[in-house]
């Protein structure tokens, strides 16, 4: 900041707002700027808690008078790379929760997250396209495109949002649809809220069917045959069917299952909603694969969907990587094994591929159908790895990661899912989730919504020169 001093900043905010602003040395500062990931630590200029659509368009009329940068968190799940300055705007108390039984909608603040849209949708018969963990919040996995747990069957989250209520950064709240303004709403199903702020969104839910899922586990020395039937089974399941295999190296501690402990293994993810005969018989290849170490799979109710991909629900220190796969090409499973195999020493906690395709590939799914910003419908696997950033292997993750991306490389297909690509290590990998054109148009509606690039942190895009915005719009 260069007009006011910190406290004085604050007490101008405050007297506009009626969510509470904190500078840095305030008592709770620092868990009101906390993100999830223990080794990302915030410090921006100011937060502010924000309670309301009003108090954010105030918060960013305020911010943009005084050419101080804006960036937007809620449950903090997403953020790979620090905040060092500007006004930090904290959406996590905005909780506003509605279904609609008869329409199968929901309308949701941007501090709701996954679990409290499935708690209140269940008496409904009706579930959402929440991901691999309900702790994340709706809005902002839904900005970044959202990759369902069930994502084959319906496409991504982003596909089905009806509405977006959105304060541009000329402090400006809008109502985004389809109909009202389509160019913003493109950008907003996939752009990672280049756009602006959202304070709310309405989508569709769908039918809570029999859900037949869960986890089966295997020694890691049988990796290679559990890799190569995975393939093979992948080959032919159905589009209703979804699947991942992670290769895990899970540490010696008591929050680790003990059968887990201290061990590698690898954890084939299945979901299928349907009946537990079609669900049995569809997982039944992969259970004779090897010998099952532990399986979980069954009959499983969507209260406990967590168990499936079995995340942390605990904040933790990690780095993050990902990058989109074209499918099982040549050379694929060898490079996987090298990297994450028996014999690697590569100190990643985790390394997952996840089967894409079906209604994912589809631009035309859902009830929005036409452009979005998504990159991603192109691929066949998607790949994440994670380590975590603790002694003595923290200043090695990173090498480890970007070691993953270059192995992979012939394989990819040069996108990433905004979502999940991780920790932002150079300006080229932070616009790798969206398609050239879909960039271009994204970075010609920043020259017109935000030229002044406040809101320049986390996913940004930049905005374009005047001259090279006329000629994309």
């Amino acid at each position: 900041m260069q007009t006011l001093p910190i406290h004085a900043a604050k007490t101008e905010l405050q007297l506009l707002v009626r969510g509470l602003v904190y500078a840095p040395g305030d008592a709770s500062y620092e868990s009101e700027a906390a993100a999830f990931n223990l080794a990302t630590r915030h410090t921006p200029d100011l937060v502010l808690t924000a309670v309301n659509a009003d108090d954010v368009v105030a918060a960013v009329r305020w911010a943009s008078a005084r050419n101080m940068s804006i960036s937007v968190q809620s449950t903090g799940h997403g953020a790979a790379n620090a905040i060092a300055d500007g006004l930090l705007i904290s959406t996590r108390y905005m909780m506003e929760l509605s279904i609609d039984p008869e329409e199968q909608t929901a309308r949701v603040g941007a501090g709701v997250r996954w679990r409290d849209v499935l708690h209140a949708a269940a008496p409904h018969g009706l579930t959402g396209l929440h991901g691999s963990t309900t702790d994340v919040g709706v809005v902002g996995y839904t900005l970044g495109g959202g990759l369902p747990l069930l994502g084959r069957k319906y496409g991504f989250a982003s596909d089905h949002v009806l509405a977006f209520d959105l304060v541009t950064p000329d402090g400006e709240l809008r109502r985004v649809d389809a109909v009202s303004d389509p160019s913003l709403f493109s950008l907003l199903r996939g752009g990672k809220g280049n756009p602006g702020t959202v304070t709310a969104m309405e989508f569709y839910l769908f039918p809570a069917a029999e859900l037949y899922a869960g986890g089966v586990f295997y020694e890691g020395a049988h990796a290679r045959d559990v890799l190569a039937s995975f393939r093979n089974w992948t080959q032919d399941l159905p589009s209703g069917a979804s699947a991942s295999l992670a290769f895990l190296r899970l540490p010696d501690l008591e929050e680790v299952p003990g059968f887990l402990r201290g061990k590698f293994v690898m954890h084939l993810r299945f979901a299928w909603q349907g009946s537990e005969a079609e669900g049995s018989a569809l997982l039944a290849p992969m259970r004779a694969a090897a010998p099952v170490l532990v399986d979980t799979a069954g009959p499983l109710p969507y209260n406990r969907v967590d168990e499936i991909h079995a995340d942390p629900q605990h904040p933790v220190p990690v780095r993050e990587g990902g990058m989109l796969l074209k499918g099982f090409g040549p050379g694929l499973e060898d490079v996987l094994l090298d990297l994450a195999g028996p014999e690697s020493r590569a100190p990643l906690l985790l390394t997952e591929i996840r089967l894409m395709g079906g209604a994912l590939a589809d631009p035309l799914t859902g009830n929005a159908p036409g452009a979005d910003c998504l990159g991603g419908r192109d691929a066949g696997l998607s790949f994440f790895t994670v380590g975590i950033m603790a002694p003595p292997i923290a200043e090695l993750v990173a090498d480890a990661i970007e070691g993953a991306r270059t192995a992979l490389k012939p394989c990819g297909t040069g996108g990433s899912l905004v979502n999940l690509h991780g920790h932002l290590a150079s300006p080229e990998l932070a616009v790798s989730a969206w398609p050239e054109e879909a960039r271009e148009r994204m970075s010609a509606a920043k020259a017109e919504l935000d030229p002044k690039n406040l809101f320049r942190h986390g996913h940004a895009v930049l905005p374009l020169l005047p001259e090279a915005a006329a000629v994309v719009a």
